[in-house]
This record gives structure tokens, sequence and C-alpha cells, in this order.
């Protein structure tokens, strides 16, 4: 396809009328566009909230297992009666 050719088709585009829009199109797109914003929602809500349930399950692990401590010696037995 030529270059003329192709400035000829997208003239005749342009001269046409343009393409009926159906009337219930923008109820349709308010529609979809709320039930889209309602899922984000819903999906950052659930996982800032898996976020928060794990930091607890950490924290209650941390304190209970206290892995920072250094746990004791099992190779030498305890000095006792010096």
């Amino acid at each position: 396809m030529s270059r003329i050719s192709r400035e000829a088709t997208v003239r005749r585009m342009l001269e046409q009328s343009p393409p009926s829009v159906p009337p219930d199109l923008h109820v349709e797109a308010v529609r979809r566009g709320t039930r889209i914003l309602r899922r984000r929602t819903f999906a950052r809500r659930a996982l800032w909230l898996l976020l928060l349930a794990m930091t607890v399950a950490f924290v209650v692990w941390a304190v209970t297992a206290r892995p920072w401590v250094e746990p004791p010696s099992e190779t030498t037995p305890p000095l006792t009666g010096w």
C-alpha cells in the first residue's frame, strides 16, 4: 500500500460520520469501573490484613523463641562444687 493510497483511505475515514455509540455505554462503563474499584479496594485491604497477620505471627514467634539469645552450651557439663 503506497503512501498516497493510505492518505486517501484516512481522508475517507475522517470524512465519514462517526459511528453511533450505544446509549447505555456510559452506564455500563460506570458499572464496570465501580466493580473494578471495589475489587482493587478489597484486594488491597486483604493484602494489608495478611501483612498485619504475618507481622503479629512473627512478633509472637520472636517473643516465645527468643532467637537473639545464645543457646546454652551442651558440649561441656556444668562445673559445680568448686
